[in-house]
């Protein structure tokens, strides 16, 4: 697949995700195409459907400039919020390596000493490479996105995203490297509902990496999402299938909720926000967040 090069207007975006005042989206789309993705919409501008989600890819080309002029003009008192690379992209899919734009935009956010917070989201080891920019900056966070340690389903549920075992290791090179760290959990996947024993392997791999922190967050089933899906798990057992289709329920999240809970005390692990997000409570948590500040 071809990228297509595009230059931006602006770069740096209000954020509507809890906990992270701006954000930055390097590329539009996401070549690793997973199944469960919410930024499935983001290519809409383009014309592109949510059912083209992983097939095609636009590259910012002047995202470094623009993250130049833009800190520039950012007031002190702004410079203070939380950056997120990225909310509706991966920052370090495969094209990352050619266009090195989350580098080049590190490396604007390292020359003005940025003193917010920056935070990265990925499932790509390819974040290791900027290990030197993540310790060089004032302030630095690093999530990596793990839903499973069974690398037969990340591959029918994330397509061409790097294998689960491959992201723990890299969480592992990460916390040795003395970057602060944290695991996404994003969606929680519904049949862990009935194969709780699954969800307690996955966070005793993450206690194994130097993990202490997880981000956990309900999967997102909009009907555009729905849609996607439904075509990966035609072929999945019964059981499976059934567990998708529970997922929508207040109850089934409760009952997940309950499972979360005993094993986060399990493992001791933290739980980011004291609870699973669900994405028709954002407003709410935003909300909650900004009055404990």
């Amino acid at each position: 697949m071809e990228p297509v090069e595009i230059e931006a207007k602006t770069l740096i975006q209000k954020s509507k995700t809890p906990s992270n005042d701006y954000v930055i989206n390097p590329y539009t789309g996401c070549v690793f195409g997973c199944a469960y993705c919410f930024a499935s919409f983001a290519g809409r501008q383009f014309g592109r459907s949510a059912q083209e989600w992983g097939d095609y890819l636009y590259v910012k080309t002047n995202a470094v400039e623009l993250a130049r002029t833009e800190l520039a003009k950012m007031p002190a008192h702004k410079r203070q919020g939380t950056m997120l690379l990225s909310s509706v992209t991966d920052p370090y899919q495969g094209h990352e390596t050619k266009y090195r734009l989350t580098r080049g935009i590190l490396r604007e956010l390292d020359a003005v000493a940025y003193p917010g917070l920056v935070r990265i989201l990925t499932k790509s080891p390819l974040v290791i490479r900027d290990i030197d920019l993540l310790n060089s900056l004032p302030r630095t966070e690093v999530g990596i996105t793990v839903t499973t340690t069974d690398d037969k389903v990340s591959r029918w549920l994330e397509v061409r995203a790097p294998i689960a075992s491959r992201r723990l290791r890299t969480l592992a090179e990460l916390n040795k490297a003395g970057i602060s760290t944290y695991a996404f959990v994003g969606p929680l996947l519904p049949h862990f509902a009935t194969q709780p024993e699954l969800l307690d392997h996955l966070f005793a791999q993450f206690v194994d990496v130097g993990v202490t922190e997880v981000f956990m967050e309900h999967i997102n089933l909009k009907r555009y999402i729905r849609e996607r899906m439904d075509q990966v798990l035609t072929d999945e057992p019964e059981e499976i299938r059934a567990a998708y289709l529970q997922a929508r329920s207040k109850e089934h999240r409760a009952q997940l909720d309950v499972i979360v809970a005993e094993l986060l005390t399990k493992h001791g692990l933290k739980l980011r926000f004291d609870e699973v997000v669900h994405h028709d409570d954002n407003d709410a948590l935003r909300q909650r967040l900004a009055s404990s500040t």
